[in-house]
């Protein structure tokens, strides 16, 4: 049996473990929009605030297509057609919170 003490020691562990794996979905969803778009950016140059419908000319109704398939695909999620509304895909941050809403 752990004692306060020692569960006192773990939650920051989990906390700090959780936060990466929100960094490393975020990087994936980017490195996703990179090659699905064929966008010549790195993932760095790409930001949370990076617009994406009606920014990015790239970003047209098949590439929404590819870019949930690939999202549903890589994470082992289903997005449901009430889900998707332009909101999810108005930005890098809207669609990255998206896909951690679905995890």
């Amino acid at each position: 049996m752990q004692s306060h003490a020692d569960t006192d020691r773990i939650a920051p562990n989990l906390v700090k473990e959780q936060a990466m794996n929100n960094q490393e979905v975020a990087v994936t969803v980017k490195q996703l929009l990179i090659d699905i778009l064929s966008l010549d950016v790195s993932v760095a140059e790409m930001t949370s605030d990076t617009l994406l419908l009606g920014d990015i000319p790239e970003f047209d109704s098949m590439a929404i297509v590819s870019v949930i398939t690939a999202l549903e695909e890589t994470f082992g999620f289903m997005a449901e057609d009430d889900e998707l509304s332009a909101e999810v895909f108005e930005s890098v941050e809207t669609l990255i919170g998206f896909v951690i809403q679905k995890l």
